[in-house]
């Protein structure tokens, strides 16, 4: 019979090294499988802990707010050393240009302007205003229709964000390389109307102030105020926002015109009509608010709609200023897709509740790579801004959840 041959692995102190390795790799990759598995199992644990409360509800996910913010205080000159506010904005040529309502000593709201590359610090910020409509000595011409026109100033009396007249709350779109501003033109409640002027945009980047003259969107005797610029044509016309409320909820209220004057504007401010005044609309529950103000910022495109930002007060009756969204329909904005459950945006820092407390007024927005950005009025004095990733807001309004903006420290918009 034959011997079952054999045979034995000979083992060096070389091969002993390579065995010992390979095994002390396999341990390692099984620790780190372990820890990745109760890592997130942690991270679960700690997500559901954070988006649910203990009633079982969804709450708004609370996101840092900036040290930075206010990233705009009153200025030293006089014409903007009461408040700057309610800021308008545009993106071009590789930076962020904020056309913010600056209040002076004189009670008058003139127009300043600030640029940055990063969205955040403004390192230029002129001297003097890009736009003034008239001095204290041609407001008290429009007596007793302002309110009321004294010769001494006293901010305590004027609630039109503290002042008695001039240019207020601009909103900005730049369209077919033209820079076009909305601007409340106010010389007190019972005269009250929307207008707009325009630059082109090569001017805007050289800094040549040749402003059109003044035209007014709204009809003389309508009391209006807050209209806003789709960011370009439709159908080949101007498409204005100018009611978020017409009684029905699922509809807004939008003039397209040919041309940027009152002669094409809807008709009436009274409830019912074309363009009811929101001040004399009653309350009624739309989602989260009761009380439903006026567009915020100028609609943004984006692929599911048009994204609307606007201001309301919501059902606790503290008569706050928040923020809500609505998704518009791309073909007919008339129609309106998704709204937000919830504000998402609420006056909760110190500089939304300084001079006037308990304001959120978001007049300006723009997109880079993917995030919002909101440009805002704090308190009636103070500029801030706050931001959430594009997708998420939309998101959100279409599968009902929860969001808020952050307010941010730190935007970089390279």
């Amino acid at each position: 019979m034959k011997k079952k041959l054999t045979t034995k692995k000979v083992i060096t102190k070389k091969t002993a090294k390579k065995v010992k390795v390979v095994k002390v790799v396999k341990v390692v990759k099984k620790i780190k499988a372990a820890s990745t598995k109760v890592t997130a199992s942690r991270r679960k644990k700690v997500v559901s802990k954070v988006a649910v409360r203990k009633d079982g509800k969804e709450q708004p996910i609370k996101l840092k707010k900036s040290l930075q913010n206010p990233i705009m205080n009153p200025g030293s000159y006089p014409w903007e050393s009461q408040a700057v506010f309610n800021p308008g904005v545009v993106y071009s040529g590789g930076r962020v240009h904020l056309f913010y309502r600056a209040l002076g000593e004189d009670g008058i709201s003139r127009i300043g302007y600030a640029s940055s590359i990063d969205g955040i610090n403004f390192d230029e910020r002129l001297l003097y205003p890009v736009y003034f409509m008239e001095g204290a000595e041609e407001t008290k011409k429009h007596w007793p229709f302002t309110s009321p026109a004294r010769p001494i100033y006293d901010n305590s009396l004027y609630s039109s964000g503290g002042g008695w007249g001039g240019c207020e709350d601009p909103r900005t779109v730049i369209i077919d390389g033209v820079l076009y501003m909305t601007l409340n033109i106010f010389n007190g409640w019972n005269s009250l109307r929307v207008g707009v002027i325009s630059i082109k945009e090569s001017d805007l980047l050289k800094k040549k102030w040749n402003w059109s003259g003044l035209s007014y969107l709204s009809r003389l005797g309508d009391r209006q105020k807050n209209w806003v610029l789709f960011p370009e044509k439709i159908d080949g016309k101007f498409a204005v926002f100018h009611n978020l409320d017409l009684g029905d909820p699922s509809r807004v209220g939008i003039t397209y015109m040919n041309n940027l004057d009152s002669n094409e504007a809807p008709l009436g401010s009274a409830p019912g009509s074309a363009a009811p005044d929101p001040q004399r609309l009653p309350d009624h529950i739309v989602a989260w608010h009761k009380h439903t103000r006026s567009a915020s910022c100028p609609p943004i495109k984006t692929k599911d709609g048009w994204l609307l930002l606007y201001h309301a007060m919501d059902k606790e009756g503290k008569n706050l200023y928040k923020l809500g969204a609505m998704l518009l329909d791309l073909k007919d904005p008339r129609k309106v897709l998704y709204r937000a459950e919830h504000p998402i945006l609420s006056p909760e820092e110190w500089y939304e509740n300084d001079y006037k407390p308990g304001i959120i007024y978001a007049s300006g927005a723009v997109v880079k790579d993917g995030k919002l950005f909101v440009y805002y009025g704090g308190g009636d004095k103070y500029i801030g801004v706050a931001s959430i990733e594009l997708n998420l807001l939309i998101n959100s309004m279409k599968e009902k959840k929860t969001v808020t903006l952050e307010k941010n420290k730190k935007i970089n918009l390279k």
